[in-house]
């Protein structure tokens, strides 16, 4: 009987931290950014040279891939930006226009013109007026269409080619690419980047750069 005792205790504490190391991956270290250890200047060559557009604020800075009809790049922007702003970080937003996938359209020829709109002429505001417009409402008015000119379908394509350049740099890293893909610079120098997909990776964002 004492021997059955001593096996129900052993399991119940095996069972406690069990479960306590579930909670704790769970509510935490899944959620954490991972720290860039290779491929680091790969990675920032190929974020600064891409056509982003930012407030142009003198704080630090967070580079974010994005498209433009990308749920949760809607909400970090919607819900973080303001803070960030607020607290002097560049938002370096580098939007793409996906390419067809097995013949289905990806991006529209409006979202085609915007994005090349964005990276020849590198216009926050238009990022700005475009965030704040329906996508069903936006027609890029006044904007040079991208489609038939080979200049801009070659910038619609660079930025494409900035996605598949970026994904294996990442992996190495432990980041499976997705949108939002978000990379940035602790105070100490250190690079982290994570796809932050879901509103539980924000507060790490914020606490590396000291928002």
């Amino acid at each position: 009987m004492k021997r059955f005792g001593r096996w129900l205790v052993a399991i119940v504490v095996v069972a406690a931290v069990g479960a306590g190391a579930w909670a704790y991956w769970n509510l935490e270290l899944r959620w954490r950014p991972k720290t860039i250890t290779k491929n680091q200047a790969q990675i920032a060559k190929i974020l600064e040279t891409a056509g982003w557009v930012s407030p142009g604020l003198k704080g630090g800075k967070l580079y974010m891939v994005s498209f433009r009809t990308c749920p949760d790049c809607v909400r970090f922007k919607h819900e973080e930006y303001p803070g960030l702003h607020k607290a002097g970080i560049d938002t370096r937003l580098i939007e793409i226009a996906r390419a067809d996938r097995n013949g289905v359209p990806k991006s529209t020829p409006a979202e085609r013109a915007t994005v090349a709109e964005m990276w020849v002429n590198r216009s926050w505001a238009l990022s700005e007026t475009w965030d704040a417009t329906p996508v069903e409402a936006w027609t890029a008015a006044g904007i040079a269409p991208a489609d038939g000119d080979v200049a801009r379908t070659a910038v619609i394509e660079a930025g494409r080619k900035t996605v598949e350049d970026l994904r294996p740099l990442l992996k190495e890293n432990g980041v499976n690419f997705a949108y939002p893909l978000l990379v940035w610079w602790t105070k100490d120098g250190t690079m982290k980047a994570c796809a932050c997909e879901r509103r539980e990776t924000y507060r790490f964002v914020r606490k590396d750069l000291g928002v």
